[in-house]
């Protein structure tokens, strides 16, 4: 069976951009695998302790020498790289607040950048461990930050997002950009003609996902 795992990490509810964008996404990806499992998390309704001495000495602790409180520290990390190794594809919500990604979604990465779980050590360096899966990414902002716009260099989200998913072994990578989103927010443009041309480019996204066969694990 092939999974998806959906993850919105909007605080905005019914009102964000970047969720209607990545529901339309797995509603599209579910139409495209009859036999599809779709896994959902919802980091902003997640609680996610934030990381301090006690959880990274737990972490570095070799598993065989944890103490019961330790995995205890570990177990909700445990919970999100396990999702992480039971998908195949990942679509990804990642609204922009003050030019980085949500408290929730940082919270997130804090805890599946892990030795051991999704990273590996090598003689030649540490090999990312999620090697064979693809993300699609939707990113939602206020301002013009897409490619050839003014502001474009200042989109710090996406080569974040490249370089830390690559860092865990994942060379599929698609950006879905809605950016310009503040003239929702003024009345400029309404929310549907907004939505439009994003939730066609999510939709083909999805299709050719659907079409397209996965990659292959690498060494």
């Amino acid at each position: 069976m092939t999974t998806l795992l959906h993850i919105d990490s909007s605080p905005m509810g019914d009102a964000s951009i970047s969720r209607h964008l990545t529901h339309e996404f797995a509603r599209q990806w579910s139409l495209a695998h009859a036999d599809g499992d779709v896994l959902y998390r919802d980091l902003a309704c997640t609680e996610i302790p934030v990381i301090d001495a006690a959880w990274s000495a737990a972490n570095f602790t070799p598993a065989e020498m944890r103490t019961p409180a330790q995995n205890d520290l570990l177990a909700k990390s445990g919970v999100f790289t396990a999702e992480l190794h039971r998908a195949d594809d990942y679509v990804i919500g990642v609204p922009m607040h003050n030019w980085g990604p949500s408290a929730s979604f940082k919270l997130w990465v804090d805890h599946i950048v892990r030795q051991g779980e999704t990273v590996q050590a090598s003689v030649s360096g540490p090999r990312g461990m999620l090697g064979g899966k693809r993300a699609t990414f939707v990113i939602a902002a206020g301002g013009h930050y897409a490619a050839g716009a003014a502001m474009a260099p200042l989109n710090f989200i996406e080569p974040w997002l490249r370089t830390l998913f690559g860092y865990l072994g994942l060379e599929e990578m698609r950006f879905v950009v809605a950016d310009g989103a503040v003239n929702v927010l003024n009345g400029t443009l309404g929310r549907s003609e907004f939505l439009a041309p994003h939730i066609e480019r999510v939709r083909q996204a999805a299709m050719r996902n659907a079409l397209a066969p996965a990659p292959r694990m690498t060494a």
